[in-house]
């Protein structure tokens, strides 16, 4: 089983956007044995796929092509014994505070960004979901 993290720029970023984004992405993750989870925000999708690893790929080259994103930059790939959201076919959630500020995502934290505190972000998001 594969993890990817990566994280974008939503374009034109609104809630029907997100809807759209989460009801596609659903009903593919739901067909293709993907679980995972996005944290989105005005400024930031942080989204993390876990699943067989041709689905995974598929899907981010799929994610790579959406114009909704900008500057797409994968953060983690690799492979997991198990999954962080197993009951969710792509869970949604707004940025916590706990993040990154705006000014933060803006003066480059994203990219300064070990793997490690990158998959810590949904780690925890795991714990509050249970």
């Amino acid at each position: 089983m594969q993890q990817l993290i990566y994280a974008s720029r939503p374009f034109g970023f609104d809630m029907s956007h997100l809807a759209n984004i989460l009801m596609t992405s659903r009903a593919r993750n739901k067909r293709d044995d993907i679980t995972g989870a996005l944290i989105c925000r005005a400024d930031l999708y942080l989204q993390l796929l876990e699943g067989p690893e041709g689905k995974i790929e598929n899907a981010y080259a799929r994610i790579l092509e959406d114009d909704r994103h900008l500057d797409v930059r994968l953060m983690v790939q690799s492979p997991v014994q198990s999954r962080l959201f197993p009951k969710w076919a792509m869970r949604d959630d707004p940025a916590k505070s706990w993040m990154w500020t705006q000014d933060q995502v803006r003066d480059g934290a994203v990219e300064a960004a070990s793997a490690t505190e990158v998959v810590a972000v949904f780690e925890r998001l795991a714990a509050e979901v249970g």
